[in-house]
């Protein structure tokens, strides 16, 4: 029986932000503490080199070894949001006191762009943004950046035997940096890569602004689509 595919829309981070080389982690801190209404929703996501799980989140992820090594840059701050609205305020404050961020969607990264920087940086890790709506009936998907293409492909299946997605072979890839990069995989001849079946996307932009396909307009939309297949 032919299989049919999902598109998906996803929540991507699309990131650049300037630097210092003189950047203090307590400025850092206080700014978020300013920013967030009630510290305390995200306080327990902030993670710094004296918290114990520190190490262990760094580490989670990471599959080269080379870049666990004790000589590789490490970041000054780690966060992990639960929410999309608690990001905003993250990117504000690194602009504010000069840290450079990486994006990290849940997944492996080889060649570690997702958590190591010549110069300091914030890692904002979004393993915790990994929801997956599934709806049959439109062959849809509403899948965040932090989900890994396994528990995606795993989604699509307890829904329906005949159902697909044309991703990559390996399960740990982040759903975000897989579609990000293009999306090939071993169906792309037949189904194209993983990014064509993109319909929509809520991003957040440099100043913090969560846009979707209608808010940043279709020639964002469809830059950041040719931008993804590169």
């Amino acid at each position: 029986m032919k299989a049919s595919f999902f598109t998906i829309t996803l929540i991507l981070l699309l990131i650049n932000v300037s630097f210092s080389q003189e950047v203090s982690t307590d400025d850092f801190l206080e700014c978020i503490s300013q920013q967030f209404n009630n510290y305390s929703f995200i306080s327990n996501h902030v993670y710094t080199p004296f918290n114990i799980s520190f190490s262990s989140i760094l580490l989670f992820s990471i599959r080269n070894l080379r870049f666990a090594s004790d000589s590789t840059p490490k970041p000054k701050v780690i966060i992990t949001p639960e929410h999309e609205s608690q990001i905003p305020p993250i990117i504000y404050c690194a602009k504010d006191k000069g840290l450079q961020i990486r994006t990290r969607s849940g997944g492996h990264d080889l060649e570690g762009l997702s958590y190591v920087s010549q110069v300091p940086f914030v890692i904002i890790d979004l393993i915790k943004l990994s929801e997956i709506t599934i709806d049959v009936g439109e062959k849809t998907a509403w899948v965040q950046s932090g989900a890994t293409l396994g528990s995606l492909y795993y989604r699509i299946a307890e829904k329906s035997p005949i159902l697909g997605f044309p991703g990559a072979v390996c399960p740990t890839i982040g759903v975000g940096s897989h579609i990000s990069g293009g999306g090939y995989g071993p169906l792309m001849r037949k189904y194209g890569l993983a990014t064509d079946q993109v319909i929509d996307a809520k991003i957040i932009d440099v100043n913090g602004r969560i846009l979707d396909r209608k808010s940043m307009g279709e020639d964002l939309f469809w830059q950041s689509e040719t931008q993804w297949r590169r």
